[in-house]
């Protein structure tokens, strides 16, 4: 009895993490929004990484909270995008604006030091 609920607990604790993590990187709409004069965030992602699901709950709250910025995120495996952003690890944030890289951090997951970023670069 004692394991089911040490396995029910556990489920529980991966599930409140989970975060439909997909790949909506798509060249054009970056460049787009780059020429639009938006500040573009970027995160790269990796199955089952519990620190890319709180990057990325986090991320998708600040798209709705700022005006003028646009939110991609994309699978690090995925090697075309991995290499034109030079990203080789998963939770890699990446901040542009004005058609330049201004902020990247890999790990980062604190609410505060994203919201800065963000708000620094807008």
């Amino acid at each position: 009895m004692k394991k089911f609920f040490i396995f029910i607990f556990l489920i529980l604790a991966f599930n409140a993490n989970a975060v439909e993590k997909k790949t909506t990187f798509n060249q054009k709409l970056f460049n787009k929004a780059q020429l639009d004069g938006k500040v573009v965030v970027v995160s790269s992602w990796i199955k089952y990484c519990t620190s890319c699901a709180s990057q990325m709950k986090v991320l998708d709250k600040a798209k709705n909270e700022f005006d003028n910025i646009e939110y991609f995120t994309f699978e690090v495996t995925n090697k075309e995008i991995s290499n034109l952003l030079n990203v080789q690890y998963q939770t890699t944030l990446l901040i542009f604006k004005d058609n330049k890289e201004v902020y990247r951090s890999i790990g980062e997951t604190s609410r505060d030091a994203i919201y800065k970023a963000i708000k620094s670069s807008i």
